[in-house]
């Protein structure tokens, strides 16, 4: 039987040996996030702070560290929650193999809402002030929630059947907000409480949000879950913690889980918007103040026992990959039954998610063709780029199964082979110019805006790739350094970002005009034009980072022999990827050397943490 509530969850995880607690003082201002990240990196456990600096109430961190962890946490539900996914999206399967899904009933009676009169989360109330003021990053704008349980419903469609539950950013203190009164909410683009703003807006009223913090590990989970349509989140909780959710609804407000430990209710004006943010973010660097929604806050509940768990976001991999493991896990049948042809999607987590999406397809159209070439892949790429957040994409890199039916679509050093040995770029990129870029993304040319390219390999292997540096390779001055990052990838590093009078920066020109196709970088089909090589080509996790996140595919690739027809671009040589920082970009994430110290202290022999990290 799942956990109740957040409580028994950590007795639980202590008498295990996967939690351990720090009695002495720990600060939320940086301290904390910086603990956390250690941990994390370390495999350790998870963390209960039981005195927090300047708050009352503990802090609890790292609860889903590793994938083994969070398959602890649901140990007992996680196999029926398969199954019921997979009777979700093909109801035949059950009539196939009935004895599979023996468990399916079980975890379809507690897929449901019990309403009760009272509950731990009405015995107090607080202000947002008490509550804990966890600071992740040097940069950022004030305090915020970062595992929180947005809870919305449509204004003109009330109740469950059109609720939405997610996890987006919620900022406590800083800016412009009014102390205790106001906080911010910071939701992106292709969101589901977007539509209930849009229905606000259109009605003309504000709209209900309560905002859920503690209470059951599968609340947790399921706010972060992408859930075939039609099957609520609340429910899917319910299923994922072996125990019907206990709700109650005080007054008119929205409901909330009995068993939270915190929830701060209030109202979205849908025409108010305030500057959220900075924000250490998950691609690597800070999200800039912008205007988002606020939340006037009427209330803030919490039981007596209450404690505050946080994670830590900023480059990957952090806390946040456990979850993308395991809705992997979960949900990862999924993609092949709503567009058909496609086998497997990943989203790089390395590439900070959004930027670098990697797809197994097939080519079926002509089978007959004596020379194979991308096709049917194209459409399932368009199909792919349709699909809620997929969409966000930046680059979607996709392959023909037949090529290599073994290749395991997380193993991204064999995908990036497989395609460079078969990608003819004269022919084989697809670009989508100014369009919808991920929110926290600074590549492109504003809020929101920029571009994707479709990169489709198919087809018999064109060429060998190089593993060595050229002897006779000749780079223009000012280029350097070149390092080798995988088979056929290059990282050359290069004068940093400078634009002309014109607005225009020509190095990567230059860089592709110094070579001729076919010469002795043809061996080298990918070039990727840094400001550090020997950093890129250190790791794959380097090399997908700075690569895919500091570039705009319409702005950012050039190519060996590059040329126009009928609107199409393409090279006859190697494709150069733009990869420096350029003006518009957000800094990068860099920890407080006053606070690394002190953590480093808490560390050493005899100290709290001693032995975990």
């Amino acid at each position: 039987m799942g956990y109740r509530n957040l409580q028994a969850c950590v007795r639980d995880l202590e008498r295990t040996g996967q939690l351990i607690r720090i009695e002495q003082e720990i600060d939320p201002y940086l301290e904390a996030a910086e603990i956390q990240r250690r941990v994390y990196l370390a495999k350790g456990p998870a963390l209960l702070f039981t005195r927090v600096k300047n708050c009352r109430f503990p802090m609890v961190s790292n609860l889903f560290g590793t994938l083994e962890r969070t398959r602890f946490l649901f140990r007992d539900t996680l196999e029926a929650v398969r199954h019921l996914v997979e009777l979700k999206i093909d109801p035949n399967h059950f009539f196939k193999n009935p004895w599979r899904y023996r468990d399916v009933p079980w975890s379809l009676s507690h897929m449901w809402l019990r309403k009760v009169r009272r509950g731990p989360i009405l015995d107090c109330q607080t202000t947002v002030s008490e509550l804990p003021q966890f600071v992740s990053w040097p940069r950022d704008g004030g305090a915020f929630i970062t595992l929180p349980q947005v809870y919305s419903e449509d204004v003109e469609h009330p109740g469950l059947g059109k609720s939405n539950l997610g996890m987006y950013r919620v900022q406590l203190s800083g800016g412009q907000y009014a102390r205790d009164r106001q906080i911010g909410l910071h939701y992106q683009i292709h969101r589901g409480i977007g539509v209930h703003h849009a229905a606000a807006i259109k009605k003309g009223v504000p709209f209900r949000v309560n905002i859920f913090v503690g209470g059951p590990p599968a609340l947790t989970l399921s706010a972060v879950m992408p859930l075939p349509e039609g099957l609520s989140e609340l429910l899917f909780a319910g299923a994922l913690g072996g125990r019907a959710l206990r709700f109650v609804q005080p007054g008119d407000g929205l409901p909330m889980p009995a068993e939270a430990d915190f929830c701060i209710s209030g109202t979205v004006d849908p025409q108010q918007l305030l500057p959220e943010g900075p924000f250490g973010d998950h691609l690597g660097y800070y999200s800039l103040a912008h205007d988002f929604p606020v939340l006037n806050v009427d209330r803030v509940y919490h039981r007596r026992d209450a404690i505050w768990p946080f994670t830590v976001v900023g480059r990957p991999p952090q806390e946040d990959t456990s979850f993308g493991e395991i809705i992997h896990e979960i949900t990862g049948p999924i993609i092949p039954t709503v567009i058909a042809g496609v086998k497997a999607v990943h989203a790089v987590d390395a590439a900070g998610v959004h930027p670098l999406l990697l797809a197994i397809g097939s080519e079926r159209y002509v089978p007959y063709a004596k020379q194979r070439m991308p096709q049917e892949l194209l459409t399932q790429a368009n199909a792919i780029l349709g699909q809620g957040q997929l969409s966000l994409a930046k680059y979607l890199l996709i392959l023909a199964e037949e090529d290599q039916p073994d290749l395991h679509i997380h193993d991204i050093a064999a995908f990036l082979k497989n395609l460079l040995e078969r990608v003819d770029f004269r022919r084989d990129l697809h670009f989508q110019t100014r369009t919808t870029m991920d929110t926290l993304d600074y590549s492109g040319s504003g809020l929101n805006q920029g571009s994707k390219v479709v990169i489709a390999a198919a087809g018999a292997k064109r060429r060998e790739l190089a593993t060595e540096i050229p002897g006779d390779l000749r780079l223009p001055d000012a280029f350097r350094d070149p390092r080798v990052c995988l088979p056929g990838i290059l990282a050359v590093q290069g004068p940093g970002f400078q634009c002309d009078a014109e607005g225009r920066d020509l190095a990567a020109e230059k860089l592709a005009q110094s070579q001729e196709p076919g010469g002795v970088l043809d061996g080298f089909p990918l070039i990727v034009f840094v400001d550090d090589s020997e950093f890129t080509a250190r790791s794959l996790n380097n090399f997908l980072w700075v690569t895919f996140t500091r570039s705009n595919p319409a702005a950012d690739l050039y190519g060996i022999g590059s040329f126009t027809d009928q609107k199409h671009w393409g090279c006859r040589g190697s494709l150069i990827i733009d990869a420096r920082i350029k003006p518009q970009h957000a800094p990068p994430l860099i920890e407080d050397p006053e606070v690394t110290r002190r953590v480093d202290s808490l560390a050493a022999n005899g100290g709290p943490l001693s032995g975990i990290f």
